[in-house]
């Protein structure tokens, strides 16, 4: 699917009492708006610059303007003293996420160069060039008392990675957020019976998160891989001998097999253009659909890596927590509680099924299994763990009042054995410890299924939610 720009608004804040008595500083403040929009500037956004605005007739002209472009947030930046008045109708007007940028020149004024410049004009004016921080706790008072939430940013102009990584992890949850209502989700099949937590309501998540749901037929997969030729089997069978480190056990049928499936899945995806998957299916009583269903893993584990996550057990909300975090560049892969480790305090997670491959520590397994537990048919399986190094783990919760939340835990993938069955299985380390751990995060209600990707990512799931209006838990 062809992704659009998402368009993000930077307007400047000044004073034009200023101008008139202090040359030069319009200039220099303007020029310091052109760097924050050159450092921000990336292929996937557009910028939408209202330039330095400085009184509030001009103010209502830029909220206008944001309106009109529909950006997705705002960089307000505070390039010196400015009024209140300035900031109020545009934040009121566009009503999308505000970022106040709190960026000051250089790390600390050259004191001996300002009090020798024997000028107290001149010293003024050169002040006032650094005195982004003098406006920040008004804008803040305003915005409390008007009932609008913002958000800031404080640091340096450049040369400084904190404040950038955090701009640019806003830019990031904004993309994001973008790509997510546009989403189109794949249901294929049922809810595996009897998993009550994993049960979502589909219009819930369409009115708060804004995916499309796409209620696909199994029979519709069915013709797929009946009308798959020897040429697409041929080429996805190679891609599966490249892609994984096959166990000498497998059999040239039970690969062909997968592949032959996954030939189906993929033309699955594309006529529907579906950005994500969720399925189950039992097949009882039909061979046809038990050799279909139990031959999806290596297909579907493949759709995971190319950035169309698939959640098994029909987890409309898992699969939203997978699609967040491979949009973020994390991977996002399915997993769950599978033990834990009181000797080394940790935390044995992973699940049967798809497995994202390029989050994985090594090339990826593929094992033939007898039996899948739980589930009918036998056939190949995927056995990884995830790279060791930090980790997050997120899940979309169902509140009782009908909202969506998310859940947010940051850990380590660590060394250390691992259960070699033929499922995704990694060892987690976690800041609270594995006994406190399991505690924290299982008060807040989450199915038992969540989505792990690697790296640290809480802030800016964080700031996700802030974009898409969703309240975050961050429990480590």
């Amino acid at each position: 699917m062809t992704q659009q720009k998402v368009k993000v608004g930077l307007y400047g804040i000044g004073l034009d009492t200023y101008w008139p008595q202090f040359e030069g500083l319009h200039d220099r403040l303007t020029g310091y708006q052109n760097t924050i929009a050159g450092q921000m500037r990336r292929s996937e956004i557009e910028i939408v610059d209202c330039g330095l605005i400085d009184n509030p007739i001009d103010a209502r002209r830029a909220a206008d303007t944001l309106k009109k472009e529909d950006v997705a947030l705002i960089f307000l930046y505070v390039s010196t003293y400015a009024l209140s008045s300035t900031v109020l109708p545009v934040v009121q007007q566009a009503k999308v996420p505000v970022i106040v940028l709190n960026l000051q020149p250089v790390a600390a004024i050259d004191y001996v160069r300002f009090n020798g410049m024997n000028d107290r004009t001149k010293m003024t004016g050169e002040w006032l060039a650094h005195c982004q921080a003098c406006s920040v706790p008004e804008i803040a008072n305003v915005f409390l008392r008007s009932g609008i939430t913002f958000h800031q940013v404080t640091g340096i102009l450049s040369n400084d990675p904190i404040a950038w990584a955090e701009i640019h992890a806003w830019i990031d949850a904004a993309l994001a957020a973008e790509a997510i209502r546009k989403n189109r989700i794949g249901l294929l099949g049922h809810y595996y019976n009897g998993m009550l937590d994993i049960y979502s309501d589909v219009t819930a998540h369409s009115a708060q998160l804004g995916s499309h749901f796409e209620i696909l037929e199994m029979c519709e997969l069915l013709a797929l891989r009946s009308e798959a030729g020897e040429d697409d089997i041929r080429k996805k069978r190679d891609e599966i001998l490249e892609s994984f480190d096959m166990d000498p056990e497998c059999s040239d049928e039970e690969v062909r097999r997968a592949a032959r499936t996954s030939v189906a899945l993929d033309r699955l995806v594309q006529r529907h253009q579906l950005g994500s998957l969720a399925y189950f299916y039992n097949g009882t009583g039909d061979d046809h659909y038990v050799d279909l269903i139990s031959s999806v893993i290596v297909g579907n584990s493949l759709l995971t890596s190319k950035g169309v996550p698939v959640a098994g057990e029909y987890e409309v909300k898992n699969v939203q927590a997978m699609k967040i975090l491979d949009l973020l560049g994390a991977g996002g892969s399915f997993t769950e509680f599978y033990a834990m480790d009181f000797n080394d305090d940790v935390i044995l997670m992973g699940h049967d099924g798809p497995g994202h491959t390029r989050i994985a520590e090594g090339k990826t397994k593929l094992k033939p299994l007898k039996v899948y537990h739980g589930k009918v048919g036998v056939g190949l399986s995927v056995e990884m763990r995830v790279k060791q190094g930090p980790v997050t783990l997120l899940s979309v919760i169902d509140a009782p009042d009908g909202s969506l939340k998310l859940l947010i835990a940051e850990g380590e993938s660590v060394a250390g054995p691992i259960l070699e069955i033929g499922n995704t299985n990694s060892r987690y380390r976690f800041s609270l410890g594995a006994r406190d751990f399991m505690n924290a995060w299982c008060r807040y209600g989450p199915a038992h299924h969540c989505a792990v990707g690697v790296g640290h990512l809480a802030e800016t799931l964080k700031k996700f939610a802030a974009v898409m209006g969703l309240p975050a838990i961050h429990v480590c």
